[in-house]
């Protein structure tokens, strides 16, 4: 479809961001919207400026503003040359969505996560490189310069799991109205988020503990006021405590405590599952073992049983809590946390959170362990053979929950699109999952357990927000959430509503530019959090020696990294070294060329010089044809068909010349070249010239510059540069002397040349 115009009402004043979410499994792209600052400022009243710009969908109507490719971008590292194909539908569509004339000034990201993490550094930067140029060379949109981030800036780049983390705090914060003005002061909320591979948590701590907190994070934001908001953030995440790698690490353990303590004579061919509903049979095979046991490899049989007591208790230990703390308060796998005061920071988690506890047992939204912990136990005690039969009659009644749900303006229209095969592992492994998020909140995060013993048996979530609130707890601890209102609770949200404040123009001339906030970290070298960088950045390499470096020679002392300019002085005299090692063969091939370009001029020159005109019946042999120009020779041929003589030109060993014949009006110089004969027969190496004896009174013709005697017989060392030293004022003789030129020794050659006398003639 046609991108719209920008003479439509609904685009009036609204401005643009892109983002392309390139997770491990596909890419997503979305387009996202907000009204422009300075509009805002002259149709609203003061309140409305105290606000942030309000970030929306990017299309006026229907879902058209998100767009998803699969797989994963991470597929590409082995076949860059496939990028350019892969991303075209996620360009084309967001190029048929804003109108042409706003795309330079839309500003256009690709953020890499999990799946690009696990690439090598070259991997990753030859699929970032080639995502770049795409991008830069197939679309108008506002693309950042290269920079040390990399070959478009920030516009591509790698996040790290804390600034998904952060970008995700963001999002969830500015749709639950938790940023305010600057006096506001108000309570945020903490960010929960549980994925396949990792966990990860973003809260503020209060105004006590931020005091004594560590590795806090500036977050600023720009209200339409232009004045900036600031928030001080801690942001974590635990790698492999993922629901499914979190499975993984317990399969290994059940597998290695069987085959530790079994007996070969009575040991049942299965392994007891607490975390399996009843009776179902699985084949696992741990994908990371932690015995070296042959058997601790192989596949094992796992039966279930369905008790939910014993599934927490067994997978209670992969929090790992006894592992060493480096500093005095960590929650699980030594993991620093500042304290938490869940009286007054309340979490919303997201993902799996969601996931487990709406799609699965319908208790989405404001959170109460009881009746979550009484869902999950009756669904792990059913027989398996009893889910399944809920399942299909489910399906068929069209109530089924799960990713299969199609949802239209807030209506689920269709269901079952997942098919069996995605949605039966989730029923499966749902008993599990379930404690593990049980386990991570309350026994690892340390969230306490609310219990109501008037009636957590019945109570609904909207019921168990009105007591949190009737206990003057205020908003629920703890709420899973996926959307609010239309809006998608996403990282991708946070990162726009970060770049719509950017655009805001500040209140004070001395207010700093809104940047991420990992660009805001004022030492990298002491902060956990490290941005991905696979291409040369001089900036982290100087953060690694920062302490080993005066304070004098550092960046902020001179205005410039040092590290950065010893590279390059580095460059450069290993550049002049090379360039000193081959001067003496790059000054021959230098003067090798010249004096190849210049022979011709040189030999044109010196006959010219000489007044040498040699009357010739035959045209030019190749060889002088080589030496003088076609330009000359044109002239030449022209000259001896208007005079019906030959072409002075004309140069060959036996052309007739009768004694005394010179063109008219020419002076020239007539030469009767000598031979070389011997004098004595010492052996001396003496030898004199004579006058040749040629028949018909034919001549030589000698051009000078030739390494060639008249009788064809090459000179010895020196004569070339003898002849070729000598003055071209010598060759210009008073035609008024007639007398003959006295004989000239030259000795440089070893040998004694007799020239013969020259006779000129001047009509």
């Amino acid at each position: 479809m046609p991108p719209p115009t920008s003479v439509d009402a609904w685009l009036a004043s609204r401005r643009f961001g892109v983002v392309i979410d390139a997770g491990s499994s596909g890419s997503r792209l979305q387009i996202y919207s907000w009204k422009d600052a300075r509009t805002v400022r002259m149709e609203q009243g003061a309140d409305a400026l105290r606000n942030l710009p309000q970030v929306r969908k990017g299309t006026e109507k229907g879902e058209e503003w998100s767009v998803k490719v699969e797989p994963g971008l991470s597929t590409f590292a082995d076949n860059t040359e496939g990028v350019p194909t892969y991303l075209a539908p996620l360009l084309e569509h967001a190029r048929s969505h804003i109108p042409p004339s706003m795309q330079p000034e839309t500003p256009l990201f690709l953020l890499a996560t999990a799946g690009m993490r696990l690439l090598s550094s070259e991997k990753q930067a030859e699929v970032l490189q080639s995502t770049c140029d795409f991008l830069r060379l197939h679309s108008h949109f506002k693309i950042e310069s290269p920079s040390s981030v990399g070959p478009c800036g920030s516009s591509v780049r790698i996040i790290t799991g804390e600034e998904e983390g952060l970008f995700g705090w963001i999002a969830v914060n500015y749709l639950m109205d938790g940023f305010g003005g600057p006096n506001d002061n108000p309570l945020t909320y903490g960010f929960l988020d549980m994925g396949g591979a990792s966990t990860q948590i973003a809260f503020e701590p209060s105004k006590e503990e931020q005091t004594r907190a560590q590795n806090l994070m500036d977050v600023r934001l720009r209200l339409l006021n232009g004045n900036d908001i600031q928030h001080k953030v801690f942001v974590t995440t635990w790698l492999g405590y993922g629901t499914n790698q979190a499975r993984e690490r317990y399969v290994a353990k059940l597998i290695n405590d069987y085959e530790a303590n079994r007996d070969a004579s009575n040991a049942p061919e299965y392994i007891e599952d607490p975390c399996l509903p009843k009776d179902l049979t699985l084949t696992n095979t741990p994908l990371q073992p932690d015995g070296a046991s042959t058997h601790s490899k192989r596949p094992h049989k796992f039966i279930g049983t369905g008790n939910w007591e014993q599934c927490l208790s067994k997978s209670h230990p992969l929090l790992n809590k006894d592992a060493p703390c480096p500093d005095s308060h960590c929650l699980f796998n030594g993991v620093y946390v500042p304290p938490i005061d869940f009286s007054a920071s309340h979490f919303i988690g997201v993902s799996e959170y969601w996931y487990s506890t709406e799609q699965s047992f319908r208790l989405g939204g404001a959170y109460d362990v009881v009746q979550y912990e009484r869902a999950a136990s009756d669904f792990c005690a059913q027989d398996w053979t009893h889910i399944l039969e809920e399942h299909t009659n489910a399906r068929n009644k069209g109530h089924l929950g799960g990713d299969g749900e199609v949802e239209q303006d807030g209506v689920i229209v269709e269901t079952g699109k997942w098919g069996p095969d995605v949605e039966i592992p989730r029923l499966q492994l749902q008993c599990f999952k379930a404690a593990w998020i049980v386990n991570v909140l309350h026994e690892g995060i340390g969230m306490p357990r609310i219990v109501d013993a008037g009636g957590n048996g019945t109570t609904s979530g909207d019921k168990v927000a009105a007591q949190a609130q009737n206990k003057g707890l205020g908003r629920p601890s703890f709420q899973s959430m996926d959307t609010v209102g239309d809006i998608a609770i996403s990282w991708t949200l946070g990162k726009m509503v970060l770049e719509a404040s950017r655009e805001v123009a500040p209140a004070s001339a001395l207010a700093r530019p809104i940047v991420d906030p990992i660009d805001d970290i004022p030492d990298l070298a002491s902060s956990p959090v490290k941005p991905i960088r696979p291409f040369l950045d001089f900036d982290a390499v100087e953060d690694k020696i920062i302490h080993h470096l005066p304070h004098s020679f550092t960046r902020h002392s001179l205005g410039f990294s040092p590290v950065g300019f010893v590279f390059y002085l580095s460059v450069c005299a290993f550049c002049v070294a090379t360039f000193w090692r081959m001067r003496h063969r790059i000054r021959s091939t230098v003067r090798r060329f010249v004096s190849k370009r210049d022979r011709p001029s040189i030999a044109e020159g010196y006959m010219l010089e000489e007044g040498l005109a040699l009357a010739s019946s035959r045209p030019a042999s190749p060889r002088h044809s080589a030496i003088f120009p076609p330009s000359i020779q044109r002239i030449a041929s022209s000259l001896s068909a208007r005079t019906g003589r030959p072409s002075p030109l004309s140069v060959g060993r036996d052309a007739p010349r009768r004694p005394g014949q010179h063109s008219p009006g020419l002076v020239t110089r007539s030469y009767s070249y000598p031979t070389m004969k011997s004098s004595g027969s010492g052996g001396n190496g003496n030898a004199a010239l004579a006058a040749p004896d040629e028949p018909n009174g034919t001549a030589t013709a000698y051009v000078p510059s030739s390494p060639r005697l008249p009788d064809g017989t090459m000179m010895s060392n020196g004569s070339l540069s003898s002849l070729q030293s000598r003055s071209r004022n010598s060759s210009h003789i008073s035609l008024s002397s007639l007398a003959p030129r006295q004989a000239v020794g030259r000795t440089g050659l070893g040998a004694a040349y007799h020239a013969p006398a020259a006779s000129y003639y001047d009509e």
